[in-house]
């Protein structure tokens, strides 16, 4: 019978790329990750890693110990809160995963008022332009702006949101004219490329006939990272399409100008992603969920 420790190795194995790198994680030597696998699959009777390739990877039995292994511990960590008298007592590690840019701007200073409010609390939070939600090592809390692809997670939206066409003044000024979605295509544009989304296919409705138009864009500048896509339209470089919370102040100083503002984008609300429903969902979780949800919008 496996013990949690033996569950929580595998997984640390299974997120590592080698056995050598697992080493590593824990402080120990390969051979005896090794020797401690190999005691796990014969407790199991199955094989959980082809070791015949240079990076280890999982077989069949070894994707389902790491996926169902993972929640069985945070059953056992839920379970644990819910007979402690310690239960309203926020511990523990919380892990999040956020966009890069909307994680550095806003969830970044939002975790760290959050673990200073509860010391006892450790928060990892990774930063991605392609965020995801791994069955070896999920998250806690991932938040997600844009079309959502995986239907089987828990969304909660956080804030409304809406994506905008935006140049610089300084652009304007010497641009071919811009009147219909179609002129796009005869003007420099700028792509950010994050969240396996096409980046390049910009659909925009007319506000008031709905009619939908599709203009594939041959962006002259593109980057995986918000600000640099940002500051390339405001030093004059093109056109982008951006979050409106990405900039307000932009588009307050002037320093940004709205084009076709007669069509929109498709909407892209704010979203925190959970893997449980309320019911089932950790003390330190929902109090993080619910301080987001109030300091928030005073921050878009």
């Amino acid at each position: 019978m496996l013990s949690s420790q033996d569950i929580e190795f595998f997984i640390t194995v299974a997120d590592s790329r080698s056995l050598a790198a697992a080493a590593r994680k824990l402080n120990v030597t390969p051979p005896s990750v090794s020797q401690r696998l190999q005691n796990i699959e014969r407790k199991l009777g199955v094989k959980l890693i082809d070791r015949n390739a240079r990076l280890t990877s999982l077989t069949t039995e070894g994707e389902v110990l790491a996926s169902k292994g993972q929640q069985l511990l945070k059953d056992l960590e839920h379970l644990t809160q819910d007979v402690s008298d310690k239960k309203l007592a926020i511990s523990g590690e919380l892990k999040l995963v956020s966009s890069l840019g909307f994680g550095e701007k806003h969830i970044g200073p939002l975790a760290a008022e959050f673990q200073s409010l509860y010391p006892s609390l450790r928060i990892e939070l990774f930063l991605s332009d392609i965020p995801k939600w791994s069955a070896h090592n999920s998250p806690d809390i991932m938040f997600y702006i844009g079309h959502l692809q995986d239907s089987a997670l828990k969304r909660i939206v956080l804030s409304k949101n809406r994506r905008l066409l935006l140049a610089s003044p300084e652009y304007l000024k010497s641009a071919p004219p811009l009147d219909e979605p179609q002129d796009l295509e005869l003007h420099r544009c700028i792509a950010l490329r994050e969240n396996d989304e096409d980046a390049t296919m910009w659909r925009l409705t007319h506000i008031d006939t709905q009619r939908e138009t599709s203009v594939r864009v041959v962006p002259v500048l593109s980057s995986n990272v918000s600000r640099v896509t940002k500051n390339w339209c405001i030093d004059g470089q093109g056109i982008i399409q951006r979050s409106e919370w990405d900039v307000k102040e932009e588009l307050k100083t002037g320093k940004l100008v709205r084009v076709l503002p007669e069509y929109q984008l498709q909407e892209a609300d704010i979203v925190a992603l959970l893997s449980s429903d309320q019911f089932h969902r950790s003390q330190k979780v929902s109090a993080f969920l619910d301080y987001v949800k109030q300091k928030l919008p005073a921050r878009l």
